[in-house]
């Protein structure tokens, strides 16, 4: 008899802990549905998604100076008190054309920025599907996939417009002020509780909408209750990332390379481990115990093909033994015949 093969220390661990082998099956399944790809595909259009935005940025600045005289003596102002030369002279001419040009821009970027942002939800709509669902989701047809997508993506802006106003409002907030309104006295532990409650909203509302994205964007309907806890997931780890993103644009922004590279770098890098990381919690949340017991995420294999093979098979007819007996039964059954026909002239009068 063979000698029993010794389960490596990763066996080991996934039969014994059922959190890590749930983790090694996220991630199994995040490989197989070539995850790491589909996130640089997803940062790719977020790139390209930011000259648009930047555009219709460029046209709303411009209507917002073109309406308000005063704002615009006061940034001319500013810029003369600020910077001198010919750099001056340059930077109000770009604000004149900026308001020269608000309507053709605004227009422009507006439809590239819906066009980019079309093409931007489908690869993601495809890509969370694809981590969701190990077999491939026919098409309902053109028109309705472009009006599904573009349906979610007015849909993923409201959630984003929404999480990024409270985001807004729990770090404007005014901790200090609060703090003295609620009477509390000034103390570290109390700086530190106020400090932590605008991190705590960016997590609830990042929680939001992550939640959203990995249960609403698949084009196929999954579970909710996987998706929020995947949500929540999803959450923590990108308010982890933005602290530590925040430390490292700190630290390279003192440089001049830095200055120059490291916001481009930074750009991509964060679109890169947010689209990573909400493809991985999905991954987490389709391979979750009461998602593994759904039979819809799991492909049912086609029965194999029917071969009709018709088989042919020579009659060399009856042998020589055969074509004796036949004789002898058929003389046999004529003497009876005649024998019948006999007994039967006999029985007449």
């Amino acid at each position: 008899m063979g000698e029993s093969v010794k389960p490596g220390v990763l066996d080991r661990l996934r039969a014994r802990y059922g959190w890590f082998d749930h983790l090694m099956r996220a991630y199994e399944r995040f490989d197989e549905g070539d995850g790491g790809f589909l996130a640089a595909g997803l940062t790719y259009y977020t790139i390209f998604a930011l000259f648009p935005v930047l555009m219709v940025g460029f046209s709303v600045f411009g209507f917002v100076l073109a309406r308000n005289p005063r704002l615009l003596g006061t940034i001319d102002d500013y810029i003369r008190s600020q910077v001198a030369g010919p750099l001056a002279t340059e930077l109000q001419s770009l604000i004149n054309s900026a308001i020269d040009a608000r309507t053709s821009v605004g227009v422009i970027g507006l439809l590239t920025a819906v066009w980019v942002g079309l093409g931007w939800m489908s690869s993601l709509r495809h890509a969370l599907t694809q981590i969701w669902w190990e077999h491939r989701i026919d098409s309902p047809g053109f028109l309705r996939t472009k009006f599904s997508d573009l349906l979610a993506m007015v849909g993923t802006f409201a959630v984003s417009v929404v999480t990024i106003a409270l985001t807004a409002l729990a770090h404007a907030a005014p901790t200090t002020a609060i703090r003295r309104w609620l009477g509390l006295p000034a103390s570290s532990i109390s700086e530190w509780v106020f400090r932590g409650i605008p991190i705590v909203v960016s997590v609830l509302v990042a929680w939001l909408l992550f939640t959203w994205m990995i249960a609403r964007l698949p084009r196929e309907k999954v579970s909710l209750a996987n998706s929020v806890r995947a949500g929540l997931m999803a959450a923590v780890g990108y308010e982890i990332f933005k602290q530590l993103a925040s430390i490292y644009l700190q630290k390279v922004l003192h440089s001049p390379a830095g200055v120059t590279f490291g916001p481009v770098l930074g750009v991509m890098v964060f679109a890169y481990v947010t689209s990573y990381l909400v493809l991985f919690c999905t991954a987490w949340a389709a391979t979750a115990p009461s998602a593994r017991a759904d039979p819809r995420l799991h492909p049912v294999a086609p029965p194999p093909p029917v071969i009709i093979a018709p088989r042919r098979q020579l009659d060399e007819g009856l042998g020589g033994r055969g074509k004796l007996g036949a004789a002898v039964w058929g003389a046999a059954g004529a003497m009876a015949l005649s024998r019948l026909a006999r007994a039967a002239n006999r029985r007449r009068p």
